[in-house]
């Protein structure tokens, strides 16, 4: 799969996401301005010792991140879809767009792509959840409808044999 943070804006959120993208074998895809430096020590630290591992590509624009990725079918989080998240196929391999924290995916994209868009439900008064949650919730979606292919299913206890 691959997360794509159009403009993020927080690092401690980018970071989360990051470790989120190496536990789940997931690339990540960030396309500028960003709102901290990549080596910035809180992205780091909210990565742990993860980012060193992360597969993360950055890109000077959209249009950038498009003609590089040979223009992918792009399903777009944002809170103004019709469609909750698990209504949607998501492809082996495909992209999943997140907008920046304070203003979203902007609407003149939202309104090229609508049937690709996608929503978490959630209660009306409240605007979003943190961007790092969304990732999440989501990616583990699309993951799911694959399987899991190629992650660990099961743990074990250190202590114990089962």
């Amino acid at each position: 799969m691959n997360i794509v943070l159009l403009e993020p804006e927080i690092p401690l959120n980018t970071g989360n996401i990051g470790r989120t993208c190496v536990a789940a074998n997931t690339r990540l895809h960030l396309i500028e301005p960003l709102g901290f430096l990549v080596d910035d020590k809180s992205i780091k630290r909210s990565g742990l010792d993860y980012w060193d591992d992360l597969d993360v590509s950055i890109y000077k624009n959209y249009q950038s991140f498009l003609e590089l990725n040979n223009y992918p079918k792009i399903i777009m989080a944002t809170t103004k879809a019709k469609k909750a998240y698990p209504e949607i196929e998501y492809p082996k391999g495909g992209y999943i767009l997140f907008g920046k924290e304070s203003k979203g995916i902007p609407e003149s994209l939202l309104a090229t792509n609508y049937d690709n868009c996608v929503r978490i439900p959630m209660f009306n008064e409240y605007r979003s959840l943190n961007l790092s949650n969304s990732v999440a919730i989501i990616l583990y979606e699309a993951l799911r409808q694959q399987n899991f292919e190629g992650l660990e299913l099961f743990g074990s206890l250190h202590n114990n044999n089962t």
